[in-house]
Order: C-alpha cells, then sequence, then structure tokens
C-alpha cells in the first residue's frame, strides 16, 4: 500500500511551480466521513486540521501549511478536527 505524502511548509516557489493556487477548494466542516480515492489527489491545506487513517493503517494528521499527496486506491476515513478549506487536484 502507497503511504500518503505530507510535505509540511512548502515554500512559494513549490507551490507556483505546481500551480496550487489555479486549483479549486474544497471546504468541510467538522466531521468524520469514509473516503475511497478512484485517483490520486495532490492538495495544499490553507485552514484545518485533519487526522486520515488509510485502511489497516497508521493515522496521519494534516492540516495548514501542509501539502499532502492521497495515492490513487487507497480507502480511508477522515476525521475532520477544525473545518478545512484546501485547494486540490486528482489525477
Amino acid at each position: 500500500m502507497t503511504k500518503i505524502s505530507v510535505e509540511k511548509n512548502p515554500d512559494a516557489k513549490r507551490l507556483n511551480e505546481l500551480g496550487v493556487f489555479a486549483w479549486d477548494i474544497w471546504t468541510k466542516d467538522v466531521s468524520r466521513f469514509p473516503w475511497h480515492y478512484e485517483e490520486r489527489e495532490t492538495c495544499y491545506f490553507l485552514e484545518g486540521e485533519v487526522v486520515v487513517t488509510p485502511d489497516g493503517g497508521e493515522p496521519v494528521q494534516v492540516g495548514r501549511g501542509d501539502l499532502a499527496i492521497f495515492p490513487e486506491g487507497m480507502s480511508c476515513v477522515w476525521e475532520v478536527r477544525k473545518p478545512v478549506r484546501k485547494h486540490y487536484r486528482f489525477g
């Protein structure tokens, strides 16, 4: 199983190279829900705090200032602890 990748506080150059600020924005209030990734998701957290627990894996905390990559085919549970606002891109 491929793991969740988290890059803490990437610099502006890295974010601009990826085109992060042109990506769509997703928001979610405090909640808990299952999720399955049909394709890879790359996202940059503007606000919030979540714990994502892959099926059969260890919990990963992600939040404001983090660039995260969730692998294709992963099933997990999202626990949104502080409301989330993030840029995201699939594929």
